[in-house]
């Protein structure tokens, strides 16, 4: 009984202690701010990497013939073997090319440029089959989606359809959906026309022919992807097509699996050896693939920050375990008389151990606690906070035209919490047991002749 009561009571009676405190509580708060921030940032990039790239993604290699030239690979039969696999719910075809995106003036073509770097805007083209492509990607939820500067499509479901109030002078000019944020950074709307220039390989792959093409932008579509919304246009397959002339009629096929977590590497493996027996692949591992491979640079890379920035707080966890070191190895120093008392009126060499043991497990128990709670706060209120600071000081905090997401993520993991508060708690005793052990090794006389 007298163990908690004196810990408690030295505890308060020495203000210096609030500085082990709050190391742990900047420490634990820290940690589980920042590694909710990161698994956020993973978690996000997981869905809008995976709502564009769909399951599984396959991109046939072109086989030689004998004479070095190329066969072109039917998306037909590739869609079709895909197709038949029962573990399938949904594949299309896709073809994507390189274009600089450029508007027309009264007199000549003016060519748009990106007011950051000062160069032409180039974009991805998408060419799709709209009812087979929402089957397997998120496109047509990203065609609904609103906000500022987006003027979505008339029709989700007939993305490519004349807009109502558009009047054609002749023949109708095939039409185009762009992402929000570059409608809104080159000042296009639903009814623009907008040039696409290109440049098409040639059968012997030896030159390539420049072309281009007027369009009509039919609406946006916004994912929160700011690379997506600032550099992809769709249009239907068959206009990319015509566009890029024969024999080129895709790229890849996206896969749409019943249950990804259960079937995706076993549909790999078998649709990969089906298509190679079929002759439509090369039998390279990298033509079939799922999305976790085809983007497993950009996911590696924010795992490995993670890691990294969960090392570098973990420093501050030390630093808070060396200063309850100090203060408890200088209380030591300064009870050594109270030490003389305890022992004197029976108290034992483990007792007296305990008591500075739970000097300490006080330090870490208000720390860890509101540590995590200010963390958890702080995870959860982190974008609203952030925009509240960047008005209230006029500083931009978070740039984010920078990054994927128009706002910051963040998930809180109940179990790395626990860890967080369970490894702050070991990291105090660990430096609480040598003050506690030299303070239960003092001799009653020596501590009673202490001045």
């Amino acid at each position: 009984m007298y163990k908690s009561f004196l810990s408690w009571r030295y505890l308060l009676r020495r203000p210096v202690n609030l500085i082990g405190i709050v190391g742990i509580l900047v420490g634990v708060g820290a940690l589980i701010l920042i590694l909710s921030i990161m698994s956020g940032f993973l978690e996000e990039t997981r869905k809008t990497v995976r709502g564009s790239l769909s399951d599984l993604i396959i991109e046939p290699s072109n086989l030689p013939r004998r004479d070095s030239r190329t066969v072109p690979v039917d998306p037909a039969r590739v869609l079709a073997l895909v197709r038949a696999d029962p573990r399938v719910a949904g594949a299309c075809a896709q073809l994507t090319w390189f274009g600089l995106l450029t508007t027309t003036g009264r007199d000549a073509p003016v060519q748009i440029f990106d007011p950051q770097n000062a160069s032409r805007s180039g974009v991805m083209l998408f060419g799709i089959d709209p009812a087979d492509e929402f089957q397997v990607s998120e496109l047509h939820r990203a065609l609904v989606a609103d906000g500022a500067g987006a003027e979505p499509v008339a029709d989700p479901d007939h993305p490519f359809a004349l807009p109502p109030d558009y009047e054609p002078d002749g023949k109708p000019l095939p039409r185009v959906v762009v992402g929000v944020q570059l409608a809104e950074a080159f000042d296009l709307r639903r009814g623009s026309v907008i040039n696409i220039v290109t440049a098409n390989p040639q059968p012997d792959d030896k030159e390539f022919k420049p072309s281009n093409r007027l369009f009509l932008v039919a609406g946006t579509f916004r994912t929160k992807d700011n690379e997506t919304d600032l550099a992809r246009i769709y249009m239907d397959r068959r206009e990319l097509m015509d566009l890029l002339g024969p024999p080129r009629e895709f790229s890849q096929v996206l896969v749409k699996l019943k249950d990804y977590a259960r079937d995706s590497k076993a549909v790999r493996d078998e649709l990969g050896e089906r298509l190679y027996r079929a002759g439509l692949t090369a039998g390279y591992t990298r033509e079939v693939r799922t999305w976790e491979e085809f983007k497993q640079t950009l996911l590696g890379a924010i795992g490995n920050e993670k890691v990294l920035m969960a090392i570098m707080l973990s420093l501050v966890l030390l630093v808070a375990g060396f200063t309850v070191y100090a203060i408890l190895s200088m209380m030591v120093t300064e009870k050594r008389r109270d030490i003389g008392i305890l022992c004197a009126l029976g108290a034992p060499p483990s007792g007296i151990q305990i008591l500075f043991l739970m000097i300490g497990f006080w330090d870490v128990l208000l720390g860890a606690t509101l540590g995590a709670v200010i963390g958890v706060w702080g995870a959860i209120q982190i974008d609203p906070l952030e925009r509240f600071l960047s008005h209230t000081f006029g500083v931009e905090i978070f740039d984010r035209s920078v990054y994927l997401f128009d706002y910051i993520p963040s998930v809180v993991d109940p179990v790395s919490v626990a860890l967080i508060v369970l490894g702050a708690f070991v990291c105090t005793f660990v430096f609480s047991i040598w003050p506690a052990w030299r303070a239960s090794r003092l001799h009653p006389l020596d501590a009673l002749r202490y001045e």
